[in-house]
């Protein structure tokens, strides 16, 4: 008999394994990785009954394609698309179940830039330091998807048990406004340009990626004193300021340290997932936060 599995027919342009990541290791000099949009790959594996840790897919912009080779139950959340088994038209958010020798088809994101894949068992690569997650900076854990490869699916668990609230699925933002806690390098900018980033609209850079969400146009920040930081610790959602003054907000697959000073962190949760899914041009604003508070100075409005 075969064994659960899926086989990758159409790799995409970057489909990578992700489950929550391996934090704790930076001391190591690992990244704490994992899916970047949280909220997306909690709901796959939500629906299906997996575990928030089961493994899903990630893909980028134009999906994915996949050949089951025994039968199985998958969901497709994340960035809507298209979505077809065998060139039939199916569910998109909902546990579509797969024959063996189905071929499922995730299609373009229509909104957004990443679509989750979930199996009910979850995708059963051999984990790396705790995580089946792809690393892109590090190299760690599985590669990036490639034609041919088949992924083994794990042992399912009980029926799921979904919720009225189960298919609350946010869009992709129109407009990307990122709370922002100042410190602890906001002293190194000139007060001006601190006040100034509360007004700025910036665009996400084409240049973006699972390490970080690069900015253009807007304001750039100036510093008020010259000079650089020895490398500290970064975390996730930290914005660093490189010489070019447009703020970097470093994703899943960030460095563990780095040099250039950091304005600020935008705290875990939704806004992060939304940057996920925040394509290039789309406007992006910062507004303060201290306390749970909005800051003097910045404005809540859009958010």
């Amino acid at each position: 008999m075969t064994s659960a599995a899926l086989e990758v027919v159409r790799p995409g342009a970057l489909t990578t394994v992700q489950d929550l990541g391996r934090p704790g290791h930076a001391h190591l000099g690992v990244p704490r990785s994992g899916a970047l949009d949280a909220g997306a790959h909690d709901l796959a594996n939500r629906l299906l009954g997996n575990g928030r840790d089961a493994a899903t897919l990630e893909t980028t912009v134009d999906g994915v394609g996949l050949r089951a080779l025994a039968p199985v139950t998958v969901v497709v959340t994340g960035a809507p698309c298209a979505v077809r088994v065998s060139g039939r038209p199916a569910a998109w958010g909902a546990p579509v179940r797969l024959g063996a020798g189905a071929e499922l088809e995730v299609g373009r994101a229509e909104s957004g830039v990443r679509s989750y894949v979930a199996v009910r068992g979850g995708f059963a690569v051999p984990p790396v330091l705790g995580s089946r997650s792809t690393d892109l900076l590090s190299g760690l854990g599985p590669g990036v998807l490639t034609g041919g490869a088949v992924l083994p699916v794990g042992p399912t668990g009980p029926d799921p048990v979904l919720g009225a609230d189960a298919l609350r699925v946010p869009g992709a933002p129109s407009e990307l406004v990122l709370p922002l806690r100042l410190g602890p390098r906001a002293d190194w900018f000139e007060p001006a340009s601190i006040a100034a980033l509360w007004r700025a609209e910036f665009r996400v850079s084409p240049a973006s990626n699972r390490i970080g969400l690069r900015t253009e146009a807007g304001v750039r920040l100036a510093r008020s004193r010259g000079g650089e930081l020895p490398s500290e610790g970064m975390v996730l959602g930290a914005v660093q300021v490189p010489p070019d003054g447009l703020p970097v907000v470093f994703l899943a697959d960030h460095p563990v340290t780095g040099g250039y000073p950091v304005v600020g962190v935008v705290p875990l949760g939704p806004a992060l997932d939304a940057a996920a899914q925040a394509g290039p041009g789309v406007p992006v604003r910062f507004v303060g936060v201290r306390g749970g508070r909005w800051a003097k100075g910045s404005s809540p409005r859009g958010s």
